[in-house]
């Protein structure tokens, strides 16, 4: 089979694909005859798969000097996830195409610009590309917040759904690090590794935008308050607003204590907790607020100096990285640009810092914060769970990241999985967006 070039330069023809069908199934068979099988249908089915894979999850510690001297050792697998899909994915035709694309060991290089997949433009909102697209979703998510009164505010539903989710066909699930963008692997040295990277540089790199994810986090979006009693969902505590205005509220001075142990619930009884809740619940209300604030424009809540500093980082990191984000923006913005479709985030680092990641970034416009859920918690199965119950059983969900947790939760829930573990695999992802294979 000839090569797959990339397909911003040399489009597929599907007809050419179509052709050659019973010759790419017979390759995939002959590939790996022993572990794969032949599924009737499927998006998910017998994808092969590299023989090595980097098991790092979004975890992002205090303490980094923990870890920093760990290396991630390299776990084979003896095939991708063969996922038994839904009904509603058996009008997919192209089974073998998308194999084909997975298969596929030749790609184009990675242009070292961060302009050529379109990052988002640093610190000018009115440019970016993502604009056009967030801008419908995001006028109607305000309108339908500024709707709520003060008395109903505490009676919404946690992972509330916007009128866009009932026309929805198909969500997709991502992961964060090591899939959207490489932070934990930049720590622990393990990328530089891999990839021959100078490790000083790169674990350096790392270091210091963790330092300013915890400066964002604590600073802004109260994480000294709130590590104790992080939330799955930023509307998990909702129910305990009772929509004071907090244009004058002091936070610094309201006895807050987020420790989350039982005193601080029971200290005052009954209405001790309410109140604990209550001040929580307001705390949560705030970080929406900043959040969607500064999601287009994250220097705001930055010194000038800082605003120097995180935008050489990102460029830096995009250069050492070899455009990883820029590859995966490709396929965030590919779906983001389908009115049937959405990205929905789930990562294992705390939600607070996990909001401040985003920012960081630069992928606050593709993730609104109520698309942004933390598996700290639960797991992400049961976070799986809550996303179905959230968008129903009739949408077609696709999950997208490079761990076990994700792979697994995934099969528990027959859903179809897309292992990120290279550039390589990025590229073949927007190639299947692109041809409409997903």
């Amino acid at each position: 089979m000839d090569e797959v070039q990339d397909l911003a330069e040399q489009p597929m023809k599907k007809a050419k694909m179509q052709e050659s069908d019973e010759q790419m199934l017979q390759q995939a068979n002959n590939a790996d005859s022993s572990d794969q099988k032949a599924e009737s249908s499927g998006l998910g089915s017998d994808l092969p798969m590299s023989s090595e894979i980097m098991p790092c999850t979004d975890y992002i510690s205090r303490s980094s000097n923990e870890y920093t001297s760990q290396m991630y050792s390299a776990k084979p697998y003896a095939h991708i996830l063969s996922v038994p899909v839904s009904e509603t994915m058996a009008s997919y035709s192209g089974q073998t195409q998308y194999q084909a694309l997975q298969q596929s060991q030749t790609y184009a290089v990675y242009p070292q610009t961060t302009q050529a997949y379109g990052l988002p433009p640093f610190g000018d909102a009115s440019t970016s590309p993502l604009l056009p697209r967030a801008a419908a979703s995001k006028d109607v998510d305000e309108q339908s917040r500024k709707n709520v009164t003060g008395k109903n505010r505490g009676k919404r539903k946690a992972d509330s759904s916007s009128p866009q989710d009932n026309e929805l066909e198909r969500v997709f699930l991502w992961d964060l690090d090591e899939t959207i963008i490489i932070f934990h692997s930049l720590l622990t040295g393990s990328y530089a590794q891999k990839y021959g990277k100078d490790p000083t540089h790169v674990i350096g790199s790392g270091l210091t935008m963790e330092e300013m994810i915890f400066e964002v986090a604590d600073t802004h979006l109260f994480f000294n308050d709130l590590e104790e009693c992080d939330q799955v969902h930023v509307e998990d505590v909702v129910s305990d607003d009772n929509g004071q205005d907090l244009s004058n509220y002091n936070f610094s001075t309201d006895g807050f204590s987020g420790s989350g142990s039982n005193t601080n619930h029971s200290s005052g009884g009954v209405q001790g907790g309410v109140d604990w809740m209550r001040k929580l619940a307001f705390r949560y209300r705030k970080v929406r607020e900043i959040y969607d604030k500064y999601k287009s424009n994250v220097v705001g809540l930055l010194s000038p100096e800082k605003k120097e500093v995180l935008q050489r980082l990102r460029e830096d990191i995009e250069m050492l990285t070899d455009s990883w984000l820029g590859t995966a923006l490709k396929s965030l913005l590919l779906i983001q640009s389908r009115k049937n479709c959405v990205n929905i985030l789930i990562t294992t680092t705390q939600l607070v810092p996990a909001l401040a990641k985003v920012l960081l970034y630069g992928l606050g416009e593709v993730f609104p914060i109520e698309n942004i859920y933390s598996a700290t918690k639960i797991g992400k199965e049961s976070c799986f769970e809550r996303i179905v119950s959230r968008f129903g059983k009739k949408v077609t969900y696709v999950v997208i990241g490079d761990g076990r947790d994700e792979e697994m939760a995934a099969k528990q829930h027959n859903m179809p999985f897309w292992r990120i573990t290279n550039h390589a695999d990025l590229v073949s992802l927007h190639q299947a967006l692109e041809l409409d294979f997903l």
